[in-house]
């Protein structure tokens, strides 16, 4: 079996080295950054140590690979389908693991469609750097059943959501809300934290809280606490974002907090359930979609 990729960064790289472990070699790759002066050496390395060969045209990885990982800047994802269109080959497995958005990815497989490829929408969930070819991965498309049984025996980690383009993604995109939103809460928490020198005591007391239970139980906790105290938790985030301004940090997150419990607290989930706190979060979700007229 040949695999090629193109687009030769993080993802080629760490893929191909755990794909060398699982007995796949031949591996060949294209990156159109290979003649620059800065980026050109780094990726001379990279193929080198990974085992791979570098082909000086993206025609020469399509015409000599069966399945081909095109990991390529979301924003460049659909310009790439289209100037790698004229050598795709019927049964070739055109897999895009870029993070470009669903929609995209659909409008992909419209460009490649009539070539007779097989496309695969694919969605990793983890870290390259520690998973490398056994990073979970969600996939969609028509071609994703032959590629989960041609890339499994090599160590992939695949998953099938469906066969409609655009879907894989959308699941990675909802996940990313808390995988990327998070951070980015813990970043406007270390500033402040940093900024008022209370950064241990503060780190001490997260800590005891979030490693008191496991996950699934402290986001139930959380989830159903905040419908039923909403208001009150909102008020507070108000206050919070004014702590925030006074010492010049930017409340970001903390605003996005308020209006998201404001939103919430609009709810009334506390009136729906009698003054009483929900005991599962789904409770909480068919609540808040339930019409404003409708009481439980």
């Amino acid at each position: 079996m040949k695999l090629g990729f193109i687009g030769f960064g993080e993802v080629g790289f760490e893929m191909s080295k755990g794909f060398g472990g699982a007995g796949l070699t031949g591996i060949l790759a294209y990156d159109i950054m290979q003649g620059d002066p800065v980026y050109g050496p780094v990726l001379a390395e990279r193929v080198q140590k990974a085992g791979v060969t570098l082909c000086s045209t993206a025609q020469a990885v399509l015409e000599n690979s069966a399945v081909v990982i095109v990991a390529v800047p979301g924003g460049k994802a659909l310009e790439t389908s289209k100037q790698l269109k004229p050598w795709l080959k019927s049964g070739l497995v055109y897999a895009d693991v870029s993070a470009s958005a669903p929609d995209t990815k659909r409008k992909i497989w419209e460009e490649i469609q009539a070539t007779g490829a097989l496309f695969v929408d694919g969605a990793m969930l983890g870290s390259l750097p520690l998973y490398q070819n056994k990073v979970p991965t969600l996939v969609s498309g028509n071609g994703s059943d032959r590629f989960i049984a041609t890339m499994s025996p090599y160590g992939m980690d695949l998953e099938k959501v469906s066969d409609t383009p655009g879907e894989a993604t959308a699941i990675k995109f909802v996940r990313s809300i808390f995988m990327k939103g998070l951070p980015a809460l813990l970043v406007e928490m270390l500033e402040a934290a940093s900024t008022m020198k209370v950064d241990h005591l503060v780190l001490k007391s997260i800590a005891a809280t979030m490693n008191a239970c496991p996950f699934e139980e402290t986001m139930n906790r959380l989830v159903t606490g905040s419908a039923f105290h909403a208001e009150r938790r909102a008020h507070e985030m108000e206050s919070v974002v004014e702590m925030l301004q006074s010492i010049q940090v930017q409340p970001t997150m903390t605003k996005a907090a308020y209006e998201r419990l404001t939103w919430l607290a609009g709810k009334k989930i506390k009136e729906k359930f009698g003054g009483k706190t929900p005991k599962e979060w789904q409770q909480v979700v068919k609540a808040w979609e339930e019409p404003e007229t409708q009481k439980k």
